[in-house]
């Protein structure tokens, strides 16, 4: 059984037990979160496509960890303009368990 939701812009292929990083997410740690936009679901040989969305279907996982990415390094330059700029990033992230999937 999997499920393909959406979160920050970003779609996920997930089955119950799978770990995931997701875009930043508004909830503690060791809390539940639910996500309502599931766009295909996939039981018993059975698959059904949302247009845009499956009605009544979610999916529950519980929130492991909020964090950073790995820093990526940004290096701007243009030739004969004397013209450098040098900067960091970290995407923020948060870490969660999947654990039921419901449809």
């Amino acid at each position: 059984m999997f499920a393909i939701i959406e979160t920050g812009g970003k779609q996920y292929k997930v089955c119950e037990g799978d770990t995931i990083f997701v875009e930043k997410l508004d909830a503690e740690e060791e809390s539940e979160v639910v996500f309502e936009n599931v766009l295909a679901l996939s039981a018993n040989g059975d698959f059904k496509a949302g247009s845009p969305t499956i009605q009544g279907a979610k999916v529950t996982a519980k929130v492991l960890a909020n964090g950073k990415g790995p820093k990526i390094t940004v290096f701007r330059y243009k030739s004969k303009k004397n013209e450098k700029k040098k900067i960091g990033h970290r995407q923020p992230y948060t870490k969660v368990n999947i654990l039921k999937i419901e449809g």
